[in-house]
């Protein structure tokens, strides 16, 4: 390797192992080569290596076991915000396998912070459904859906449906009747509790990202109100943003 390139070297070995995951050398699941070897294989040091692995793992596509090794877990889910669409269909539509395993599926009190959306009494019942959500048979998110059968009783309906396959948005448009026109959504940062960690496979109070989307049917009812935890080694959101006209510096 051309020590006096100047890129940094550990920044040279980073990029030319995340071609190789891209180019299909090394494929998700598949165990990388020991630091010791990749030392061996680029002729530099351990501490030089370390540092190329710790930026592929910061990206998500390489994660360490302890006692096994280091191993390809692909690149981050990236999912688009500009368009309105639910976990299962943006990820279906990127050739991901999908399913859920549903952790509640009741009715409950309507949550404080959507009642004013949901022009709801206080105690009034709506629909939870909890699911722990996986990508690939790995577990990505939790998803909190909250519904509101004020916009439609056969909303009800989705208690007796087997949710662990089935894509909620397309059960409110194909059962339900309902077009969904638009969401209002904010994105936090959060530590994950103990039983959140737990879920998802990940240490205790890891980072992750919390979604919060109020969903309106086409004759502007709050139909959903959902909070979604996705694992921030496995995913990354694209906002596109356009002028509204000419743009003055």
């Amino acid at each position: 390797m051309d020590k006096e390139y100047p890129v940094p070297l550990y920044y040279k070995i980073y990029a030319d192992l995340k071609e190789k995951i891209a180019e299909g050398v090394f494929k998700p699941g598949d165990r990388i080569p020991s630091e010791m070897e990749l030392c061996k294989i680029y002729g530099v040091s351990r501490l030089t290596i370390r540092r190329a692995l710790e930026e592929l793992r910061r990206e998500g596509i390489i994660e360490r076991t302890k006692g096994r090794g280091t191993f390809i877990t692909g690149s981050k889910k990236e999912e688009q915000l500009t368009v309105l669409k639910g976990f299962t269909d943006e990820a279906r539509n990127k050739g991901y396998r999908v399913k859920s395993r549903v952790l509640e599926n009741k009715l409950i009190e309507v949550p404080v912070e959507a009642r004013d959306a949901f022009k709801l009494e206080p105690k009034t019942l709506v629909v939870l459904l909890k699911r722990l959500r996986y990508i690939n048979d790995e577990p990505v998110a939790i998803e909190w859906a909250y519904l509101n059968p004020n916009v439609s009783v056969k909303i009800l309906n989705v208690l007796k449906e087997d949710m662990s396959r089935r894509s909620l948005y397309e059960f409110l448009r194909e059962e339900v009747g309902l077009v969904l026109s638009r969401a209002i959504e904010v994105l936090e940062i959060v530590n994950l509790t103990e039983e959140d960690a737990r879920l998802l496979e990940v240490p205790q109070k890891s980072c992750a990202v919390l979604r919060k989307r109020f969903t309106y049917t086409s004759e502007n009812e709050c139909v959903e109100y959902v909070l979604s935890l996705y694992r921030s080694d496995k995913f990354k959101f694209k906002i596109e943003l356009r002028s509204g006209g000419i743009v003055r510096k």
